[in-house]
């Protein structure tokens, strides 16, 4: 079995799991796309886990597929939404970045897009 996302205009409209050979059988086949559930930023993980798989052979299309993610031909990847307009994109991992390093002191920071700046995030706020 392996995951598979239909593209329609280059957007994932949903991912299934199915045997390859189902989905050769299909009358829309080529709008279907393999994806690796554990597959995110170009690197593959073990299952449930941050520790990167020995065999990364597996890492398909740099990010495993979600409704809504653009699918790039030429970079043969999976694209997430851009979160934010000042956002830009990793052509390493495929993923958004911001254009500021979120701090790194055990605080929670939310990204503020009219400041272009990382806000702590207080609960209740």
């Amino acid at each position: 079995m392996g995951h598979f996302a239909k593209v329609v205009d280059q957007i994932v409209v949903t991912v299934i799991v199915a045997e390859a050979d189902f989905i050769a059988t299909l009358e829309d086949a080529n709008s279907w796309i393999q994806t690796s559930y554990n597959t995110r930023g170009g690197i593959h993980y073990m299952p449930n886990s941050i520790t990167p798989s020995d065999d990364q052979s597996k890492a398909l299309r740099k990010n495993y597929a979600g409704i809504g993610y653009t699918y790039d031909s030429e970079r043969d990847a999976f694209i997430p939404p851009k979160p934010y307009p000042s956002w830009l994109l990793d052509e390493t991992t495929c993923l958004w970045i911001a254009p500021k390093v979120k701090p790194s002191n055990n605080k929670m920071y939310k990204w503020n897009e009219e400041l272009l700046d990382w806000v702590e995030y207080i609960m209740g706020q």
